[in-house]
């Protein structure tokens, strides 16, 4: 008997949509990073990306646990000497609170060419609308 691998040609991709309002950070991007690797599949093999694509939603109202909201730093990287900047991750929701379950997500995923791919496939919306009504996202609930 033969062992079924699949191809990149065989994708069958879907649309999830996630709802963070008042879910826990981590709950959610681990649940976007397993849809995004497609690990929930059953032809799930480690060397393709076979994932689906996933919305994320309400971002600006994810929660953050504990004392994280004033402990946790961002840090980026101007590129010039001296270019090292920090941020809290109060200052960060009030200015971006996309850029929260971009990187929690983003650090979850391979890092790689193919990590890179799937991480194209992350939409993030601080609010509840999106504009992917024809791709007929399905709701998908995190624990």
């Amino acid at each position: 008997m033969r062992t079924f691998t699949p191809t990149g040609a065989s994708v069958d991709r879907k649309w999830h949509v996630i709802d963070a309002k008042d879910r826990v950070l981590g709950r959610v991007a681990t649940a976007a990073a397993r849809l995004l690797q497609g690990k929930h599949k059953v032809t799930y093999v480690p060397f393709l990306d076979r994932g689906d694509h996933v919305i994320i939603v309400n971002a600006s109202t994810v929660r953050l646990t504990g004392r994280k909201e004033d402990q946790k730093i961002y840090r980026y990287h101007s590129g010039y000497e001296g270019g090292l900047r920090e941020e809290r991750a109060r200052v960060v929701r009030h200015k971006s609170p996309v850029r929260i379950v971009e990187e929690a997500v983003r650090g979850m995923l391979p890092k790689t060419k193919m990590g890179n791919a799937m991480y194209r496939k992350l939409k993030v919306y601080a609010r509840a609308d999106h504009g992917h009504v024809a791709q007929k996202p399905q709701s998908f609930e995190v624990s």
